[in-house]
C-alpha cells in the first residue's frame, strides 16, 4: 500500500465523481420512474443462487466490518486513524439520525408497497419496515471505498472497490430492505463522511506539526 505523491488523489477524484454520478442516477431514475417501480424493477428475483449470494454480500456493509478496516489501518496507515475514525462516526451519526430523527416517518419497501405479493424477499431475511433513508450498510460500502481510493494508488481499486460497494448497496434492494433512492442517499452520505473526515485529518496533521 505504498503511495506515490498525487496518485492516490486522482483514484480518490475519480472514485468521489463516480459515486457522486452513480447517487444522481439512482435519484433522478427514482423520480422519473417512480420511487416504487423502480424498487420492483429492481427487486426482481434472480433465483435461488443470488438470494444466497446476496443475503451474505449485505454483510459486506455491516457495521462489524470496520474492524477489518481498522485493523488494516493499524498495520498500513496508523497515521491516518483520525481519518477512519472520523469517517466511522461521521458516517454513523448523519444515517442515525436522518434515519430517526430527521426523517423518521420514510417506510421501507414492504410497509409502501401495498401488493406484498410483487416484492421479492429471501427466506430466513428478517426485512424491517421503518426507518428507510438513507442505507446505512451502502454509507459503509461507499465510505470505505473512497478511503480505499484515498490511500491505494493502484489503480485497479477504482473498479473493483466500485463493484464492492456497488453489490452492497444492490443487496439492500434485492433483499428488499431498502429502495434505490435510499442506496442514493447512502451515496451521498459516504461523500459528505469523506469530506468532513479529510478536513479532520488535515487539522490533526496540522496540530501535530506544530506541537
Amino acid at each position: 500500500m505504498t503511495l506515490k505523491p498525487g496518485s492516490e488523489n486522482r483514484n480518490f477524484s475519480i472514485a468521489f465523481i463516480i459515486t457522486i454520478v452513480s447517487a444522481l442516477c439512482l435519484m433522478i431514475d427514482s423520480w422519473i420512474v417512480g420511487k416504487n417501480n423502480f424498487f420492483l424493477l429492481v427487486n426482481a428475483d434472480l433465483g435461488i443462487e443470488a438470494d444466497y449470494i446476496f443475503s451474505y454480500i449485505t454483510y459486506l456493509g455491516d457495521g462489524a466490518v470496520w474492524v477489518v478496516v481498522a485493523i488494516l489501518f493499524f498495520i498500513y496507515r496508523r497515521n491516518k486513524f483520525p481519518m477512519l475514525i472520523a469517517a466511522i462516526l461521521v458516517s454513523t451519526l448523519i444515517t442515525q439520525v436522518t434515519k430517526k430523527y430527521l426523517l423518521p416517518a420514510v417506510p421501507r419497501p414492504i410497509a409502501a408497497i401495498a401488493d406484498l405479493g410483487s416484492i421479492h424477499t429471501v427466506a430466513g431475511v428478517e426485512v424491517h419496515a421503518a426507518h428507510s433513508f438513507p442505507s446505512g450498510h451502502t454509507a459503509t460500502a461507499f465510505t470505505i471505498y473512497l478511503l480505499a481510493c484515498l490511500l491505494i494508488r493502484n489503480k485497479w481499486i477504482i473498479p473493483i472497490g466500485f463493484m464492492y460497494a456497488l453489490l452492497v448497496g444492490y443487496s439492500r434492494v434485492y433483499l428488499a430492505q431498502h429502495f434505490p433512492l435510499d442506496i442514493g442517499g447512502g451515496m451521498l452520505t459516504a461523500v459528505i463522511t469523506i469530506l468532513v473526515s479529510l478536513f479532520i485529518q488535515k487539522q490533526w496533521e496540522l496540530k501535530k506539526a506544530v506541537h
